[in-house]
């Protein structure tokens, strides 16, 4: 079974890095800070939660997308919040994330989207797009 996640979440990877993006563009991948995760809402940030825990199978397969598609140059103002499910359960509860590998997208104080258990590179992209709308 891990070397059907080791797989997968390689072959996104590669699927990821054809769309091409550098680090010189990266946006923000952050631990969960409340004063960080408010002030980025009260200026209209674009921001993605990652609700993931570190047994998680999912939450591993989901890591390299979120990582790879930070990386590109079209989220370069998003920052991403991740969220331990195990010891920021305060954080998980407030956010309304019942599980974790739950990612949530917001413009600001709005809610774009929301995804539970996703590992989908595409829908995941397409949940990132959702927090830079205007």
């Amino acid at each position: 079974m891990r070397q059907i996640w080791k797989t997968l979440a390689f072959a996104t990877v590669g699927v990821l890095a054809l769309w091409g993006g550098g680090s010189a563009f990266a946006g923000e991948v952050v631990a969960f800070d409340a004063g960080q995760f408010k002030a980025a809402q009260a200026v209209g940030k674009s921001i993605v939660v990652d609700v993931s825990a570190t047994w998680c199978p999912t939450c591993a397969a989901q890591k390299p997308i979120i990582e790879q598609l930070a990386a590109l140059p079209d989220f370069e103002d998003v920052t991403v919040f991740h969220v331990d499910f195990d010891s920021q359960k305060d954080v998980v509860r407030s956010l309304g994330a019942f599980m974790q590998s739950t990612l949530i997208a917001y413009k600001g104080t709005d809610e774009t989207d929301r995804s539970i258990g996703d590992t989908d590179a595409e829908s995941i992209k397409l949940l990132f797009q959702s927090s830079t709308r205007e």
